[in-house]
């Protein structure tokens, strides 16, 4: 299974960009967490807490897509490495001003969100300019959604070991250090630099102007809204049976099935066509999240949080090909940071839907919810199949193959060649 990943991480480069990646977006993963200890530790709310964790939340939603697009236009390291700096230095302002003034404090974090670099949709449009072979990128976009999820549970527990170390402020400064550094070393090295996007043509809507991503969108916002939901029906769960421990195992429980889901999946080559795939994985990812609404005992609850998980990771890599295969040409970081953010609002929705659905009706109903919200993902999915069916050629692989000046000659591909 770990032989097509090592082959991977064995391409010259790989390694050092999905590292420089991963610790270049520590600031972002962690910073809700960040954000609510500082605060807490500054003598303010929970409440303030919770809304300058969301002002940065909404920044970041609105950054991405621009960014990625000004990275499409002018390259990575035009961008990516003065938009790290800035978001370190707002949050500096932040870590050492605290929360008086307020309005100075909601503005430092919104800069910080708005400006966080968008390495994630940058790295999955380097990929195929570092890997030689179609079916080595897709294996990269599945070991890419593992190491999201390897990072979401490393990233708070760096935050926990600053804080027992020195302080919260020291946590925010070193987390945001650590993001300029990696951002750093993914702009210097050569596919970074070597990197340009396709020609473009101008229009106003750049990337959305696709009407298959549109429908990728929409299908995983709700998707998103399954896992900002499932967070807060997993807390009142807890409440019940335990406490904050037996959250934090439902919680890895989650991101043990998608790292396990995500493993297998990428281990192997799939056939047949990455819409008709997704929309099978969904319809999966659904009905795994049903039989949370049993509420069991603790460690039957753990064990369906592992299966709930299980179906993540492969419908985020499938996601991944599938933009690739229908972002315009000249738009595909935009299009990737397009559903960074879609899945990130989705979550934020998700989060705000559970609390009133749990107070109203219950933990039971609460665990509900993901599951519905699956439904209709995948019924967004099933509406829009004829659009899906159509993807634009010359996307990402066919453009990033033709701009590595170091790449080898070989036989090409377009992400619209294979199914």
């Amino acid at each position: 299974m770990a032989t097509g990943y090592l082959e991977i991480l064995r391409a010259r480069h790989a390694l050092r960009l999905l590292a420089g990646t991963l610790v270049g977006r520590l600031p972002n993963a962690t910073a809700a967490i960040a954000l609510v200890l500082f605060v807490r530790a500054d003598g303010g709310t929970y409440s303030l807490a919770g809304a300058l964790a969301a002002v940065y939340g909404v920044a970041n939603a609105v950054g991405q897509p621009v960014l990625g697009r000004l990275v499409d236009l002018y390259g990575q390291p035009r961008v990516q490495l003065p938009a790290a700096v800035l978001a370190a230095l707002a949050m500096t302002v932040f870590a050492f001003r605290g929360t008086d003034p307020l309005p100075a404090a909601y503005a430092a974090v919104a800069v910080s969100g708005l400006f966080a670099p968008p390495l994630e949709g940058g790295l999955r449009a380097l990929w195929p300019s570092v890997l030689r072979r179609e079916e080595q990128v897709h294996t990269a976009y599945a070991m890419d959604a593992i190491a999201q999820e390897v990072m979401f549970t490393v990233g708070p527990l760096l935050v926990t070991v600053c804080v027992s170390v020195w302080d919260e402020r020291a946590a925010l400064l070193v987390l945001n250090l650590l993001g300029v550094l990696g951002a750093l070393s993914v702009v210097v090295s050569p596919p970074s630099r070597a990197w340009r996007s396709a020609p473009r043509e101008a229009h106003w809507l750049g990337a959305l102007r696709s009407p298959g991503l549109l429908a990728l969108l929409a299908a995983f916002l709700f998707i998103g809204i399954a896992l900002g939901s499932i967070t807060v029906a997993a807390v009142s769960y807890a409440d019940g049976h335990g406490g904050d421990a037996v959250y934090g195992w439902l919680m890895a429980g989650l991101g043990l099935g998608a790292l396990a889901g995500g493993s297998v999946y990428g281990a192997r080559q799939w056939a047949g066509s990455p819409e008709r795939r997704l929309r099978v994985l969904v319809a999966l990812l659904a009905v795994c999240y049903l039989p949370l609404t049993l509420t069991p005992g603790t460690v039957w609850m753990v064990l369906l949080s592992v299966v709930s998980g299980v179906f993540l990771a492969p419908c985020i890599a499938c996601a991944f090909i599938i933009v690739d295969r229908h972002a315009p040409r000249g738009t595909v970081t935009e299009a990737f940071s397009w559903l960074v953010t879609t899945f990130t609002v989705g979550a934020s929705v998700g989060t705000g839907l559970a609390g009133p659905v749990v107070q109203a009706g219950g933990t039971v109903w609460g665990f509900g919810l993901p599951s519905v919200a699956g439904a209709v993902s995948l019924l967004v999915l099933l509406a829009t199949g004829g659009v899906l069916a159509a993807p634009v050629r010359g996307g990402v692989v066919a453009a990033s193959s033709e701009n590595d000046p170091n790449r080898a000659p070989e036989p090409r591909f377009s992400s619209g060649d294979r199914a």
